[in-house]
């Protein structure tokens, strides 16, 4: 008989870590991850097997598929938004093609178990692209249907696997005389930028904004390379893992679209550093403007809609901006360094 697991990719990265953080706590023991390297002894601890390797290595997915039933995939492995400015077509293989070997290992399974494989995706608000800052403003909270033409290939990898999930969950080879509606069940949030205090930022171009306050902990100078009126939603990575299970958690039947916009709080860089000398007045931030990061920020909306997440499956954020530094942010980071 195969072990029933719960696979997740990227188990190494910042969400990937939290899943496990938050899903161990709750009493899942059937947890194994991927990664490129090995997990820290953190993720070991709290996994049945963590497996070194790549998602495009179909003979690691093969195996996979062997030797486990999967009951659930959170496939949060990527090249995250800066990297793949600078490597584009790695990009699109590790962030296109990667997902859809996991699409077609969740179908492979869904098939064999006869009941549906539930799939988390996590997209972007990199799927958005404003035309110029004026727009921007003009727009307000924007819904997920709106403004939909990304300007990195990062935006257009997520905003086409969304796709690719819509596709599995409802289309998949519709001219053939097997019927696979529903056998993926694919579910999607498209997360504004995430605040860890638990593991460093790790090449997303939000970063800004994580970057900021890990430098003011360790006493260092930091160079923000966004201007101070530059603003996107945000998000405590707390919140950002409470959204990934009610949405996992909620009944099939009581969702109205495959992909949500999420929201906790969105401070200009600016505000977000007037707040951040509230807990450590001797920061020292400069804002030294990298044009092209900026137009990317200048893309991505100021605020989202997120009514549909809170109506479909009951979403509302515990972390404002005053929460997320006071309750999350202030403590955990200041413990980090003080214990390094």
């Amino acid at each position: 008989m195969r072990k029933t697991v719960i696979l997740i990719t990227g188990v190494n990265g910042e969400i990937g870590h939290g899943l496990v953080r938050s899903l161990h706590k709750e009493g899942v023991t059937n947890l194994i991850g991927v990664d490129l390297n090995m997990p820290d002894e953190y993720v070991q601890e709290r996994t049945q097997d963590c497996l070194v390797g790549n998602i495009l290595d179909k003979n690691l997915l093969e195996r996979i598929n062997a030797q486990y039933e999967i009951e659930a995939i959170y496939h949060m492995a990527a090249l995250l938004s800066t990297r793949a400015e600078f490597s584009p077509v790695i990009a699109h293989e590790v962030n296109v093609d990667g997902t859809l070997n996991l699409l077609d290992l969740a179908m492979e399974q869904a098939q064999s178990r006869g009941k549906p494989v539930k799939f988390f995706f996590p997209s972007s608000i990199a799927v958005y692209g404003l035309p110029s800052l004026s727009e921007k403003s003009e727009a307000g909270a924007i819904h997920e249907d709106d403004y939909r033409y990304p300007q990195t290939m990062y935006g257009c990898n997520k905003l086409y696997c969304e796709s690719l999930g819509d596709y599995y969950g409802y289309y998949y080879k519709r001219l053939s005389a097997t019927d696979s509606k529903g056998l993926v069940d694919f579910r999607a949030i498209r997360f504004p930028g995430i605040i860890s205090a638990q593991t460093l930022p790790a090449g997303g171009t939000s970063d800004y904004a994580p970057e900021m306050i890990h430098a003011a902990a360790k006493g260092e100078h930091y160079d923000c390379f966004v201007r101070e009126d530059a603003t996107i939603p945000f998000m405590t990575m707390t919140d950002a893992i409470l959204a990934i299970e009610l949405l996992m958690a909620a009944p099939q039947n009581t969702l109205t679209q495959t992909v949500y916009n999420i929201k906790a709080f969105n401070p200009s860089a600016g505000e977000f550093f007037t707040k951040l000398k509230e807990y450590f007045p001797e920061a020292d931030v400069k804002f030294v403007i990298n044009d092209n990061r900026q137009s990317i920020i200048d893309s991505w909306p100021a605020d989202v809609n997120d009514d549909q997440a809170r109506q479909d499956w009951g979403w509302s954020a515990i972390h404002d901006l005053d929460k997320a530094f006071s309750d999350y942010l202030i403590p955990e980071i200041r413990s980090r360094y003080e214990h390094s």
